[in-house]
Parts: structure tokens; C-alpha cells; sequence
């Protein structure tokens, strides 16, 4: 991790228009008045940069938004209502009818469904590619493509891509690259610098790290946000409140530090359970055994805590693993100081056996690691299942 980022979370010049305080406070503000009509006309010529009403600009949020383009060394950012609002919103002001896009196959269940809806709806194209290898990218490119759109890790069987190979393919094309980069942060990936185009984050997960609200965010180049916050931000309306951004604050001033803890925790419980006689596998990129192990060491400083593991274990019984589990709460999302456990199947031919094993996807949060391998070991005995 660059050590300068805890810099940036954490330093400000003196605010004395604020009389000092070391925290931005929260502009509670639907609308922001004028002196004059002079003025208010000169603000209506440019509502994206001046401060006028609170579905464009708000200062609190604006505060947080130049953070997070500090912090992705980007020229702009935009903050969204949840991390949802800022994909749709992004997607819909960069698409067109007749746009290729080319996205992962292992991305985000909802965004799959709304690229699926783009396409049915207003007949954008659209392919789903493994990702893993570039030429994946290479063999779907067409003369429309408009879009690659990339998630690494994927957030289920935590795949890779290579994400200057991308950027290099798109720049020949003049198509743009978005990634979706919520597992690792500004941390630990810094997108832009190996040449793609816009970065989006689910801030409701790490950056907000408390479990308590929704966000989303994009950065990237200004020409790119300007559009993104005329065409689907401002049209669209799912804003981030000042409330909202005044907990993302709070969450950001301790980001680094958090993440130094999940990376730790994260390889610990993997390691072990790599281990282990019931698992087969696990879905790490932090392992040597991952089979993209050096593209991250490549294109990460460090490691997310989410992960996922593979066992002969029936689901059914699996799931009552889960329910015995003590310190692991069974819930969506991830990126809290709890740690959480989800269950399924290994998605059809995943599996090179044809036994399609269950899969357990574990968040490590910030408890002492060795009180959830203790867990985890309790909750195979509570099933039944030997552990050595």
C-alpha cells in the first residue's frame, strides 16, 4: 500500500470558513439561495459546477468526492446513492442503441441484469466473456464496441483480469474501459494507472466500513464524469445525501488502516483453510495456488477479505455449517467490521471433477482471526464432519 494514502484520508489544510473544524460539516440543504438574480443566473449556466440545488452539488459530498479522486489519482469522481445507482447511472449516460459491450461473465449479478435490460430495451449488444485470458477480450471485440467492462476481482470465484492488456486493446479501438473495483479499494488497486478509463466503487462496502448506509462512486477522467453527471446522475436522481457522504467521511479517514487489517485477517483464515481436509479449494488471489497469482501480485498492493471456498460438503449440510458458525452473521454485501458467510453451488462446469461442489463465500471482518478459525472448526464438528 502506498503510505501517502494515509496522508490523504487524513489531512486537510485549515477550513476557516468553517471557523476551523477539523471535519466538513453536513450542508442539510435542498436548494442554496442567492444574493441576486445576477448570480443565479450565472450559476444556471453551469449547474455542475456551481452549487445550486442538492441533486447536483452538495459540499459535503463534493468534499468526498474530491477525496476519492485524490485518492484514484483521477481528475474527477461522483458520488451516487448506492453503489447500484452509480453502475446504472454510468452505463446508461456512456451506452447508446447499437453499442457493443463486452463485459465478465462473473460480474455483479445486478449489473449482468441491467446490461441484460440494455439490451432488450434499447437493443444494446452485449457479451459475456470468461476474462481470465486477454484474448477472451480479443476474440469479442467489434468494429461497435463502446464498452469493456470489468470486475477484478469478480466477487464470487474471485477471477482476474489483465487489466493494462484491456486498456491497451481498448486505446487501439477507441473504446472505453470501466472497472468495477469494490473488493480491493484504492488501496490495494489503482485502476487508472494500468490505463483504464473510470473506476466505480461500492462504497457501501469498505470505504464506508461500518454496515450503516449506501453509496457508490465513479472517477475518472473529467470529460467522462461531466457526461456521467448530465446524462445519469442529474437526469436519473440517485443522489448521495449529506448525511450519507458525512458517514462515508468518517469511514475514509480509517480506510487504510482497515484494510491493512482485512488483508491480514483475510490470508490468515485462507491460508487455514486451504489446509484443511474438507475443502478443495479456495478462491483467493492472495494464494500462491490461485492460477492467477502473479497477475495479481502484478496489479495489487495488497488483498481484500472476501473470498470463497469449495467443499465436497452437500449444500444442504453446508448451510447448517453456517447456521452454527458463532462469529460469522449470514447476510449480503461485505466490507463491515462483522464477518459474514453465504452458501451455494459452484456455478455448472466450474468444476473440472463434474461434481459441481458446494461453495461457501466468506468476509473476514476485524475480529482476532484465530476466534473464526476456531468457529469455523466448532461449526464442521456441530455437522458431523471431522476435521482431521
Amino acid at each position: 500500500m502506498d503510505e501517502g494514502l494515509h496522508t490523504i484520508v487524513a489531512h486537510d489544510q485549515v477550513d476557516t470558513k468553517h471557523y476551523g473544524a477539523v471535519t466538513i460539516p453536513i450542508y442539510q440543504n435542498s436548494l442554496f439561495a442567492f444574493e441576486d438574480h445576477e448570480s443565479f443566473d450565472h450559476a444556471m449556466k453551469d449547474v455542475l459546477a456551481a452549487t445550486v440545488y442538492s441533486r447536483g452539488n452538495n459540499p459535503t459530498v463534493q468534499y468526498l468526492e474530491r477525496k476519492i479522486a485524490e485518492l484514484e489519482s483521477a481528475e474527477q469522481a461522483r458520488c451516487f446513492a448506492s453503489g447500484m445507482a452509480a453502475i446504472a447511472g454510468s452505463l446508461h449516460a456512456l451506452l447508446r442503441s447499437g453499442d457493443h459491450v463486452i463485459c465478465v461473465d462473473q460480474a455483479y449479478g445486478p449489473t449482468r441484469q441491467f446490461l441484460d435490460e440494455l439490451s432488450n430495451r434499447y437493443r444494446v449488444e452485449v457479451t459475456y466473456v470468461d476474462g481470465c485470458l486477454l484474448s477472451d477480450f480479443e476474440a469479442a471485440m467489434r468494429p461497435n464496441t463502446r464498452l469493456i467492462y470489468l470486475e477484478s476481482p469478480t466477487s464470487g470465484l474471485f477471477q482476474l483480469q489483465d487489466l493494462e492488456g484491456v486498456a491497451a486493446l481498448a486505446k487501439r479501438t477507441s473504446a472505453l474501459t470501466m472497472i468495477d473495483g469494490s473488493w480491493a479499494t484504492p488501496c490495494f488497486q489503482r485502476p487508472l494507472a494500468w490505463g483504464i478509463d473510470l473506476v466505480l466503487h461500492s462504497m457501501t462496502k469498505y470505504f464506508s466500513g461500518h454496515s450503516d448506509c449506501l453509496g457508490g462512486v465513479v472517477a475518472g477522467r473529467a470529460d467522462l464524469i461531466d457526461e456521467i453527471a448530465n446524462k445519469g446522475y442529474m437526469l436519473l436522481g440517485g443522489v448521495m445525501t449529506s448525511h450519507t457522504a458525512s458517514l462515508m467521511i468518517r469511514g475514509l479517514r480509517t480506510l487504510p488502516l482497515r484494510m491493512e487489517r482485512h488483508h491480514r485477517n483475510g490470508l490468515i483464515v485462507a491460508e487455514y483453510l486451504e489446509k484443511h481436509p474438507l475443502v478443495n479449494r479456495v478462491n483467493h488471489p492472495g494464494l500462491p495456488s490461485h492460477p492467477q497469482h502473479a497477475l495479481a501480485r502484478k496489479q495489487l498492493d495488497g488483498y481484500g477479505s472476501l473470498f470463497s471456498f469449495e467443499t465436497q460438503v452437500p449444500v444442504a449440510l453446508l448451510k447448517k455449517w453456517a447456521d452454527a458458525l458463532r462469529y460469522f452473521r449470514i447476510g449480503v454485501s461485505w466490507g463491515g467490521f462483522e464477518s459474514l458467510v453465504t452458501v451455494g453451488s459452484t456455478p455448472a462446469g466450474r468444476n473440472s471433477t463434474g461434481n459441481n461442489p458446494s461453495v461457501a463465500r466468506l468476509y473476514i471482518g476485524l475480529e482476532d482471526p484465530q476466534t473464526l478459525i476456531d468457529d469455523i472448526e466448532q461449526a464442521f464438528r456441530e455437522i458431523g464432519q471431522k476435521t482431521s
